[in-house]
């Protein structure tokens, strides 16, 4: 499937929510074909490059379709976008058309089957929770109560502090017991190294 892509600083997971202010010419098209066709783009890390001006040269193989959930004009005068998260993508190879938008052909990967929570989590379960005390947390409605490990794995590599490098291998990870051992793995490494 052609998919428009959407490189950023950030890395975006499933069922996350992400807030974007549109101004390149480029990207308000992009959103307006979406919402007229009503279908996503895809999210992107930036991996050599900026996010405005010129495409970014290189970017992550893998992505995060984006669903636009609400859409505002900012007193600033910019277009207010909240996305979503869905599914998880491969780029399969892309081309930057005239206008510098990126277009990807990408295959879907296929999402884990919904895994029940246990006494192991407990502890992430704690520190979501906490998490989701925070303000700008709250307003992106993450932080809840959350029954399954996807939905704990996916929102936990969200919000912490990790290195774009590692969030990306998160993302990579098929299976969501196998996400939540690596989380807490780079939970005790910032802990050891503050």
């Amino acid at each position: 499937m052609r998919l428009p892509l959407f490189p950023l600083d950030t890395v975006l997971f499933p069922g996350c929510a992400l807030e974007l202010q549109i101004f390149e010419a480029r990207y308000l098209d992009m959103v307006s074909q979406c919402l007229k066709a009503g279908h996503g783009f895809g999210v992107v890390h930036i991996l050599d490059g900026r996010e405005v001006g010129a495409a970014p040269t290189a970017f992550a193989s893998i992505g995060c379709e984006a669903h636009i959930r609400d859409w505002q004009q900012l007193s600033n005068g910019l277009l207010g976008i909240r996305v979503e998260g869905g599914r998880r993508f491969d780029v399969q190879s892309s081309e930057v058309q005239d206008d510098q938008l990126t277009v990807a052909q990408v295959a879907w990967r296929a999402e884990p089957a919904l895994q029940p929570l246990n006494e192991r989590h407990a502890d992430l379960l704690v520190l979501l929770e906490a998490l989701g005390q925070h303000p700008m947390v709250k307003t992106l409605g993450l932080g809840g109560p959350v029954d399954d490990q996807a939905t704990l794995a996916n929102q936990l590599a969200y919000l912490l502090p990790f290195e774009a490098t590692q969030k990306i291998e998160l993302l990579r990870l098929d299976k969501p017991d196998l996400q939540l051992e690596q989380i807490q793995s780079l939970l005790e490494q910032l802990q050891d190294g503050a």
